[in-house]
C-alpha cells in the first residue's frame, strides 16, 4: 500500500454511550427505490454476463406505469432492457393485474448513452471511474461482524418478503401482504458498545384492502417478529404496525423510486459512516461500489483476526488514478494500533489489485441490490468471504 497513509492512533472514546439507543431502517425489494436499485442491478449483471469489461452506470426512476432508464453503458453485450426490466418486476412480485405498476403493463423509457471518453480514457489507464470516498465497517457485535439494529431490521422486512412469496399471502387471505415494506428496530447498548437488548420496532407494510392493521399486528408480534428477532424478541416488545393507518396504496404506484436512496440501508445503518456514493447499477471500476466493498473487505479481516472489537476503514480515491490516495482507520479504541497498521499493510487499495482480489467483473451485483451489500451469509459475496491476501 505504498501511496496509502494509515491513521490508526487509538481513541479514547467507547463506540457508543451507556445506554444508547441506535435506530437502523431497512425497505422491501419492493419499496420503490429498492424497485429501482434492482433494474439498475440487473442491467449491470446483464452486460457483465457478456462483456466482463462493461462500463456501465444506470439510473432509474420508476413511478405509475413508467420505468425511465438514465445514465452511460460502454459494453459489447447486447442486452434486451426492455425484457431484464419487466424479469426484474416479475422476480420483485409486481404481477398484480389490478394495479397500475405491474410487469406486463410498465413502459419502458431509455434515455441511455455512451461513456464519455473522458471518463473512458482514465479508467482504460487502470484508473478509478470517479472521485470517492468511502467507508468499511465491521463489529465483533455479531456473528455476521454487522451492527444489530440494521441486521435485525434487513431479517423482518426479508421475513415479510419470504412470507408474501412462499405461503401464497394474497387476496381472500386475512394476512394479504404486498412487495413494498420498511421497518426500523432499535438497540440498546452498555457502556462497553454491546447490545443489550431491542427496545422497539416499527413495521409498515403495504396490504391488501381485506387485511386490517390490527390483524397485522397480531401477525407480527405472534408469527414474523419471534422468527425474525430469534433470541432478541420478547413477548412485550414496544412494536408500531403501520402507525398510519391503511397502507393499501403502495410501490411506485404511490411513490416514485429512484436509484441511490437508500445507501445508508445498503451500508450499516447508524452505527458508521457512509461516503455518499450509492452501489446499484455500477460496475465495479467505480470506487463508490469496489472501494466500499473492499473497506468492508479490510475491515471484516481485522475483527475476524481479533485485532479490534469494532473497526472503520475509510479510503479516498481521485478520477482516473489508480491508488488511493489515503486510507485511515479508526479502531474506537478497542484494538492496538500497532498492530493494525502491520496488518493492513498487506492489502493494496488500487482499483486494478480490487477487482482482481474480489473478482469483480462478474453478474454478482442482483444479489447485492436487498437487504444490505455487507453481513450477507446466504450470497457468497467476495467480499464477505474471503481471507487475508
Amino acid at each position: 500500500m505504498p501511496t496509502s497513509q494509515l491513521d490508526t492512533s487509538p481513541a479514547t472514546r467507547a463506540p457508543y454511550g451507556t445506554g444508547q439507543i441506535l435506530h437502523s431502517e431497512s425497505v422491501s425489494e419492493g419499496h420503490p427505490d429498492k424497485v429501482a436499485d434492482f433494474i439498475a442491478d440487473s442491467i449491470l449483471d446483464a452486460h457483465l454476463a457478456g462483456d466482463p469489461h462493461a462500463r456501465v452506470a444506470v439510473e432509474v426512476l420508476c413511478k405509475g406505469d413508467r420505468v425511465i432508464l438514465g445514465g452511460e453503458i460502454a459494453s459489447r453485450a447486447e442486452v434486451d432492457l426492455d425484457q431484464v426490466v419487466r424479469e426484474a418486476l416479475r422476480e420483485i412480485g409486481y404481477t398484480d393485474e389490478s394495479i397500475t405498476f405491474h410487469a406486463d403493463a410498465i413502459r419502458v423509457e431509455s434515455l441511455l448513452s455512451t461513456q464519455s471518453r473522458d471518463i473512458a480514457r482514465g479508467v482504460d489507464q487502470g484508473g478509478a471511474g470517479d472521485q470517492g470516498i468511502v467507508f468499511g465497517y465491521a463489529t465483533s457485535e455479531t456473528p455476521e461482524l454487522m451492527p444489530l439494529p440494521l441486521l435485525l431490521a434487513h431479517r423482518i422486512t426479508r421475513a415479510l418478503a419470504e412470507e408474501r412469496k412462499a405461503n401464497g399471502r394474497g387476496p381472500g387471505n386475512p394476512i394479504d401482504l404486498k412487495p413494498d415494506s420498511k421497518s426500523q428496530v432499535g438497540v440498546r447498548y452498555d457502556g462497553e458498545g454491546r447490545p443489550v437488548e431491542v427496545t422497539d420496532v416499527l413495521v409498515s407494510t403495504h396490504h391488501g384492502v381485506g387485511t386490517s392493521v390490527p390483524a397485522l399486528a397480531e401477525y407480527m408480534r405472534s408469527e414474523l417478529l419471534p422468527r425474525a428477532l430469534g433470541p432478541w424478541f420478547r413477548a412485550d416488545l414496544p412494536l408500531l404496525v403501520n402507525p398510519a393507518g391503511d397502507f393499501h396504496s403502495g410501490g411506485p404506484e404511490a411513490d416514485c423510486g429512484v436509484t441511490g436512496r437508500k445507501i445508508v440501508v445498503d451500508g450499516y445503518g447508524s452505527a458508521a459512516r457512509h461516503g455518499g456514493g450509492a452501489f446499484s447499477g455500477k460496475d465495479p471500476t467505480k470506487v463508490d461500489r469496489s472501494g466500499a466493498y473492499f473497506a468492508r473487505y479490510a475491515a471484516r479481516q481485522v475483527v475476524a483476526a481479533g485485532l479490534a472489537e469494532r473497526v472503520e476503514v475509510r479510503s479516498a480515491y481521485a478520477i482516473g488514478h489508480p491508488h488511493a490516495l489515503a486510507v485511515e482507520v479508526e479502531t474506537f479504541g478497542t484494538g492496538d494500533s500497532e498492530e493494525v497498521r502491520r496488518f493492513l499493510a498487506d492489502f493494496d487499495f488500487g482499483v486494478g489489485p480490487i477487482l482482481e482480489r474480489l473478482d469483480l467483473r462478474r453478474p454478482i451485483y442482483r444479489r447485492t441490490t436487498n437487504y444490505g451489500h455487507f453481513g450477507r451469509t446466504d450470497a457468497e459475496l467476495p467480499w464477505e468471504v474471503a481471507s487475508k491476501p
